[in-house]
């Protein structure tokens, strides 16, 4: 079978979970990790019999970030990835690999990778959590959580501790920046800082606009 047809059955797989209620885990999400782990995967020589599907399949089993399973997601995605691997009769010898580039992408599993197809993979989701779109899916978040924008007294965390389980903007600084200081690849931490940068002018000018 080629690449491309093995993409499809993991594209109609995946949209049986993307949730359209959810804009920071809808079939979009997939395909922008999809493209940025083949964009690291070439360039920092990975398999991508083992990138592209663990990148398509992992977060088939999608739990809410305030859920207190959050930190199995990646576990369940890894096995039912497999399960449906299994089923459509994908190289068995890539299944152990796929199975940990899925469990080892996750945040809050913190999981040791070893492999440079789960750094990429993992550097892949991570990276769509930052820039531009990593702002829009953070206010996204924000609004399925009903959280506030920002702090009235401290907006930008100057003096205060961040409390993202409040307020949004507290989310750059208790995670998103320092997401960015854990990309694994040369490639990862590369695309990272230009993201960051982003980030931060976009916190300038929201603080202009805050404190007009």
């Amino acid at each position: 079978m080629k690449p491309t047809d093995w993409e499809s059955l993991f594209e109609s797989k995946i949209s049986e979970v993307a949730s359209s209620g959810d804009p920071a885990h809808d079939l979009l999400h997939f395909k922008r990790v999809v493209s940025l782990a083949k964009f690291l995967c070439e360039r920092e020589n990975g398999n991508a019999e083992i990138v592209v599907p663990a990148a398509w399949l992992h977060d088939l089993v999608i739990v809410p970030k305030d859920s207190p399973l959050r930190n199995q997601a990646s576990r369940l995605s890894a096995e039912k990835a497999i399960e449906f691997l299994r089923s459509v009769h994908y190289p068995a010898k890539f299944y152990d690999e796929i199975a940990h580039a899925i469990e080892g992408h996750s945040f809050s599993a913190n999981i040791e990778i070893k492999t440079i197809e789960a750094k990429i993979v993992q550097d892949a989701d991570r990276l769509d959590g930052l820039g531009a779109i990593g702002i829009a899916r953070c206010f996204a978040t924000a609004g399925l959580l009903e959280r506030a924008f920002y702090n009235y007294e401290d907006p930008f965390c100057d003096v205060r501790t961040p409390d993202d389980s409040q307020f949004t903007v507290d989310h750059f600084f208790k995670k998103l920046f320092k997401t960015a200081e854990t990309m694994k690849t040369p490639s990862g931490i590369e695309e990272g800082r230009k993201r960051v940068a982003v980030m931060k002018e976009y916190l300038s000018s929201l603080r202009s606009e805050v404190f007009r």
